[in-house]
């Protein structure tokens, strides 16, 4: 019988490609990505974990050219929708149309496929859309397919979606309500470059430079590392480790501090938990180790948690946000201690 803490020597090997993997990825995309380390590797853990990411950024900070570039380097289809407020569900998932058969003369309708039909989706600015729109596009994130005049239709593997949001614009929007948000895997921020960074930017982009972004990955090594990843053993302090945490996080808990009673409305539901164990397994992986340590938890419990949760009229009085409770629940005493021992 095989060690269940130990993988096997197989998948030994394939932890050691995927490091390197990792690296030439990392590689790749710093010929036209400046900065951004961090964020590259959430991006491929969120991938690697079967799930799909919030990108939060102002304009100008490349987030388009980071998912298409990512998508060539992964040799994966790619499709952009620009959400807008009178864009449709079959303007995402497809159409029916009335074509005429030559032969017999005889119409019949024939399915078009939408943009959704691709494995890397870039949902630009999903929150100037309505709701029944946005809701199209988070069901096929869920059951990976799209249902349409009584017919279904599987999403080709992988399919990973990344959505972007302006932080800044909130007139005619409509906000992702919370049970939507928890379909994302993580909340990424992007930050402004540093100024060495900025300098950077501005010396390529303005140059004659056209870089020859190399494949390094394809959908079915994807495939393969997703599975890889589900087999990581992890042991139990780990799964104790994220569920508590998690609970920590609910005002309704037994015994939650009192920050939580007064700052938090909502806390995380047991998707958080999920996301965490499968998050620091795959980060565990990327980074060329078998198995997955608290640190991986501590490392992505904040873009797992931060849309997690629903923070109280109190907490905006203060001018206390959902980063600032997950920084202090993090400092929690048996929390801290687990991390440390």
């Amino acid at each position: 019988m095989p060690d269940k803490h130990n993988p096997p020597i197989n998948d030994i090997e394939a932890v050691e490609q995927l490091k390197k993997a990792r690296d030439l990825i990392a590689s790749e995309l710093s010929k036209v990505i400046v900065g951004q380390n961090e964020i590259v590797d959430q991006l491929l853990t969120a991938l690697l974990s079967r799930g799909h990411c919030l990108l939060i950024g102002v304009p100008g900070l490349a987030k388009t050219l980071l998912v298409t570039s990512l998508a060539r380097v992964l040799d994966l289809k790619f499709s952009r929708i620009q959400f807008t407020p009178d864009l449709m569900p079959s303007d995402i998932t497809g159409t029916e149309i009335i074509e005429d058969d030559v032969s017999t003369g005889k119409k019949h309708f024939r399915f078009i496929h939408g943009p959704i039909f691709a494995q890397i989706l870039l949902a630009d600015e999903i929150n100037r859309t309505p709701p029944k729109t946005q809701a199209a596009l988070l069901q096929a994130m869920q059951e990976y397919e799209v249902t349409t005049a009584g017919q279904t239709f599987q999403l080709e593997q992988p399919f990973f979606v990344l959505a972007t949001q302006n932080p800044i614009e909130q007139e005619g929007t409509y906000p992702l309500p919370e049970a939507q948000l928890d379909r994302f895997m993580f909340d990424l921020h992007i930050d402004y470059p540093s100024p060495e960074e900025e300098s950077e930017i501005v010396r390529t982009t303005t140059a004659d430079y056209q870089p020859d972004l190399q494949v390094v990955l394809n959908a079915a090594d994807i495939i393969e590392l997703q599975a890889l990843a589900r087999h990581v053993p992890v042991s139990e302090h780990l799964i104790s480790y994220a569920v508590r945490l998690a609970r920590k996080t609910r005002p309704t808990d037994e015994n939650p501090p009192d920050y939580i009673r007064q700052w938090v409305t909502w806390g995380a539901g047991p998707r958080a938990s999920q996301y965490m164990i499968i998050g620091a397994k795959t980060r565990a992986i990327l980074d060329g180790r078998p198995m997955p340590e608290i640190e991986d938890i501590r490392a992505i419990a904040k873009p797992v948690l931060r849309h997690r949760m629903v923070t109280s009229f109190s907490a905006a009085a203060e001018g206390v946000t959902s980063l600032d409770i997950i920084d202090r629940l993090l400092e929690e005493p048996d929390l801290a201690e687990d991390a440390s021992a």
